[in-house]
């Protein structure tokens, strides 16, 4: 008889027990099949590994059998639920920052390296365009001059960006982030633009012909030729009105070219260190440090604000001499400021003014200006009418529109412009009133439409699609004179047939081009920086059918984005985007130049 120590039977008792109880851990363990001898080597049980244990809790050991119970979800499967949309916008945001750097670096490399030109064709009729405003580049930019020998003539050979005018007044943005030289532009259209620097003198509608003085500073003489034309643009503007007033054109500073920002800045600079100078009296610095606007509308808002954000976030600090001295008053004959705005917005305007210490001065008319006051009458409440006289350190002079020489000369050769006063009158297709193939647009024409930039711009997109019908209208034209002198000359009746119904095809065609709208203007409404980050837009959405007026912080960020939208090349847009962040976070320059 074998003997059995107690741990060899002990242990043979419990395997059944184990077996049971460790089945569904049988993946993890190695079981020994029942056929197996009681008297094979004993091998020590291991503690069951934490995987197991983690099993082994969710059956039960009783008699009965086990019992499964449902496992909640692996750990190991959280993560990737958990993570999935985030993995998934990390790569579409990954993926979105690399198109937009090759969309931005192939933008940039096509306008550094222009294609090709076509030369000038003899065949081809002549354009010239007069002006590099808004009106003439937005036409030449949506120009075909494939159909055209294009020729403009400007005393800038480049386009200024003028709502961003008044931000150059102060260093917030540097003035040749708002230029766009003429030659970037002409030199990616298809056919090769001829452009001279120079202004037009003269304009005969008679021998269709265009006098021009070049202004040479390295020739030093002023030379006078003729450039002819089969099509004339007439875009060249308006000059700052001054209504007779004496004194503004000798004193006054202007705003509406880029050397006009640049002298008020020194000016403003020259009257600050001016007045903290040596053994300066006190009614001397007030007169220094005082800065009248004359002017209600956008530009004489904006500029004003301007100069509130330039005292307040740089001089003040920079130069603390002048902290309880420095004012900006805003003078303005009308009732109220900016005439063009609902009145909600009139009234946010003139209380914001009011909280940043700008003084406005409506129902004020200046009479007379020297070079240390103005004369202005000022009209009561109760209608009476009192003179007073306003010293000022600066004054900037934003008013209306005058009419310039060249048009002048114009409107006097033509009898259908005697009754004209503020330009040249068009008909609804642009066209000079008593002459043939001569156009006008922007501020220099006498429309229903305010002289806004926005007008000008939609004019030069409509007379851009006007040349191009025309030039697509004489080439069917041409098309359909060869195909009738073919079908005359057909000697089988089924190729004059075909020749037939090729003409009516082309006539069709025909009658759609010429099928062009008269010009009618869209109103998308008005912007107005008003200083301290606020800003004021009457907006009309949608044609017009829904409108809306908001005015502070928000729509001072929507003011930057519309802007930045409207500037006409990437190029400009980011330069404008820099000196933004740059002004934010390292400021104003206060240096003098």
């Amino acid at each position: 008889m074998v003997l059995r120590t107690p741990s060899i039977a002990a242990a043979a008792a419990r395997r059944p027990i184990l077996q049971s109880a460790l089945r569904p851990a049988s993946r993890c363990l190695i079981r020994r099949p029942l056929s197996t001898p009681l008297t094979a080597p004993f091998r020590p049980l291991r503690a069951p590994s934490r995987l197991q244990a983690q099993s082994n809790r969710y059956y039960s050991t009783e008699t009965q059998g086990p019992t499964i119970a449902t496992p909640p979800p692996s750990p190991a499967k959280l993560p990737k639920k958990k993570f999935k949309i985030l993995r998934f916008l990390w790569r579409l945001t990954w993926l979105s920052t690399l198109g937009g750097f090759a969309y931005l670096a192939y933008h940039v490399h096509d306008s550094k390296n222009p294609p090709e030109q076509l030369g000038p064709d003899p065949t081809k009729k002549t354009l010239v365009i007069l002006g590099s405003g808004w009106g003439s580049v937005s036409l030449l930019k949506k120009l075909d001059t494939e159909n055209y020998n294009v020729v403009v003539i400007s005393p800038r050979n480049f386009f200024l960006f003028t709502p961003l005018l008044p931000s150059c007044t102060t260093g917030t943005i540097e003035h040749r982030s708002i230029m766009e030289p003429l030659r970037h532009i002409i030199r990616h259209k298809k056919r090769a633009v001829q452009y001279y620097e120079a202004e037009a003198t003269k304009i005969d509608a008679e021998r269709r012909v265009v006098k021009i003085n070049d202004f040479s500073d390295v020739k030093g003489t002023v030379s006078e030729t003729e450039v002819p034309f089969d099509y004339l643009v007439v875009g060249v503007g308006a000059e700052n009105a001054t209504f007779g007033i004496p004194g503004v054109r000798e004193h006054a500073c202007f705003l509406k070219e880029i050397q006009d920002a640049q002298q008020i800045r020194k000016k403003v600079m020259d009257c600050i260190e001016t007045a903290t100078f040596k053994d300066q009296t006190e009614e001397e610095k007030e007169r220094l440090l005082h800065m009248v606007v004359v002017g209600g509308g956008p530009t004489g808002i904006e500029f004003a604000g301007e100069l509130h954000d330039f005292f307040e976030e740089d001089l003040r600090k920079w130069v603390p001499d002048i902290a309880d001295k420095f004012k900006v008053t805003l003078v303005e004959a009308l009732p109220n400021v900016l005439p063009m705005f609902s009145k909600a917005l009139i009234e946010y305007t003139e209380k914001t003014f009011k909280d940043e210490n700008i003084q406005v001065r409506t129902k004020t008319m200046v009479k007379k200006v020297t070079d240390r006051n103005i004369e202005v009458e000022v009209t009561k409440g109760d209608g009476n009418k009192t003179k007073e006289v306003i010293p000022y350190g600066l004054l900037v002079w934003a008013t209306g529109n005058a009419v310039r020489g060249v048009v002048r000369d114009l409107m006097n050769q033509l009898p259908a412009q005697k009754n004209s006063r503020r330009g040249l009158a068009v008909n609804d297709y642009l066209v000079v009133d008593g002459t043939e193939g001569i156009w006008a647009l922007g501020d220099c024409s006498a429309t229903k439409y305010a002289p806004t930039a926005q007008v000008a711009s939609q004019q030069g997109n409509f007379l851009a699609r006007l040349f191009n019908s025309m030039a697509r209208t004489q080439a069917i034209e041409t098309e359909l004179y060869q195909l009738d002198q073919m079908r005359q000359n057909a000697k089988d009746e089924a190729e004059k047939a075909q020749l037939t119904a090729e003409i009516e095809i082309k006539g069709r065609s025909l009658s759609k081009i010429k099928q062009l709208s008269p010009f009618e203007y869209s109103h998308q409404g008005s912007l107005a920086y008003i200083g301290a980050d606020r800003a004021v837009a009457d907006i009309n959405w949608f044609g017009g059918v829904i409108s809306s007026a908001t005015g502070g912080e928000l729509t001072y960020l929507f003011w930057r984005s519309a802007y930045v939208s409207m500037v006409f090349s990437l190029r400009n847009r980011i330069l404008v985007l820099t000196d933004w962040l740059k002004t934010k976070a390292f400021g104003r320059d206060v240096s003098r130049e």
